[in-house]
């Protein structure tokens, strides 16, 4: 088990990994106290049926440059395998605005080769590498130094596993003519706008059953300020203030200190200093603001008149299509986009690029009148009216 700690042993490793076709990638990472995620470790492995060529890369080491790393995700002639990539990518976006190309998700691709939803690396490792993984150390304080034999062995199974998925799973891909699938999910992973959070729309991961704009609108300004004070000082948005005490602050709108104090839910350490004065100022930008700028809400979805009959035979004709062409079901379509186009909606994923093949063209079929479905025994298929 060989750790690179320089970026001249970093660079020697990814040249070499430039004259093979794909290489292994997981990281590490800590997210319990900060922000932003802490990067830990790296774990890589070229091709191959030992851990000769896996390493573990130590990016806490002083003078340490991932630059090399970087290098490698730039040249399109070697595929960066990674499993449930979404959070590894957010951290070298944060880091260093690149994405690694061409990526291959292996959960991603798990999915169109009908393993399940979302399903886990473990799962990964049983049925396609035929091996069991040691969970121990799951929860691991990777910042921690030095790092022992055993973690170090877990870290290293992350990728030397996932050479055999990957090449599994390609090969299943090429033979079912799907590869141009998973590249449509992965666009997703390799879009900027995946991963950078604008202070001005927090508020709409808030939950709140009011729709009134004036509160909307000191919920914006709160949830503002909160992912900004986040954000500059890297520490968690919940160390702010949390969702239910930002709630609560827009129901009462304090506007002084002393109405800071009378809050159920707020943190001692928000009542005072910085976070008290950041507060009362959003509330007041909140009650402040015109109706023109009040927040708004997309209810098109709640204002629906969904034909219940009409979804639930989608849900048939859905179960009926992923059976047959062995896709996970919620990849294709969740049961809020079978409503939505129960109720006449056509801008749904499910109805475009290639689960519009798999199921979207039926579907629409089946809206119009122009299919039924039959069963018999087990099995459903598609009548011709």
């Amino acid at each position: 088990m060989k750790t690179l700690t320089s970026t001249e042993e970093l660079a020697a490793f990814c040249a070499e990994a430039r004259t093979h076709d794909y290489v292994t990638l997981d990281t590490e990472f800590l997210r319990e106290r900060t922000y932003y995620s802490k990067l830990c470790l790296i774990q890589m492995a070229m091709p191959g049926d030992t851990d000769d060529n896996a390493v573990l890369v130590d990016p806490l080491m002083e003078g340490m440059s991932l630059e090399p790393l970087y290098e490698l995700f730039r040249d399109t002639s070697v595929v960066k395998v990674f499993h449930a990539a979404r959070q590894d990518l957010e951290i070298f976006f944060i880091d260093a605005r690149v994405f690694p190309e061409p990526l291959f998700d292996t959960q991603v691709a798990a999915m169109v080769c009908g393993f399940g939803e979302q399903v886990g690396y473990e799962t990964l490792v049983r049925k396609i590498a035929k091996a069991s993984l040691d969970k121990s150390h799951r929860f691991t304080d990777w910042s921690r130094r030095p790092l022992t034999d055993a973690q170090r062995t877990y870290a290293l199974a992350d990728v030397t596993h996932l050479r055999k998925i990957y090449e599994f799973l390609a090969a299943q891909l090429k033979k079912n003519k799907r590869e141009k699938w998973v590249q449509e999910e992965l666009q997703v992973l390799t879009n900027p706008e995946t991963y950078i959070v604008r202070p001005e729309e927090a508020w709409q991961r808030v939950k709140t059953r009011t729709t009134s704009g004036k509160f909307l609108a000191v919920v914006r300004e709160l949830a503002r300020f909160r992912e900004d004070y986040a954000q500059s000082r890297n520490i968690p948005r919940n160390r702010v203030f949390k969702d239910d005490a930002l709630v609560e602050l827009a129901s009462t709108k304090p506007a002084t200190l002393n109405d800071l104090g009378r809050s159920r839910l707020l943190l001692r350490e928000a009542r005072k200093g910085d976070i008290a004065d950041g507060i009362l100022a959003a509330v007041s930008a909140g009650i402040e603001c015109k109706p023109a700028d009040f927040p708004k809400i997309d209810s098109e979805r709640d204002k629906l008149q969904v034909n219940p009959a009409l979804a639930d035979l989608l849900r048939v004709l859905l179960k009926a299509k992923t059976e047959d062409e062995g896709v996970a079901s919620k990849l294709i379509a969740p049961a809020s986009d079978l409503d939505a186009i129960a109720a006449g909606m056509r801008d749904v994923p499910a109805l475009s690029g290639w689960r519009r093949e798999v199921f979207g063209e039926d579907a629409l079929r089946l809206c119009k009148g122009e299919i039924a479905l039959a069963a018999k025994g087990k099995n459903v298929r598609i009548v011709e009216l």
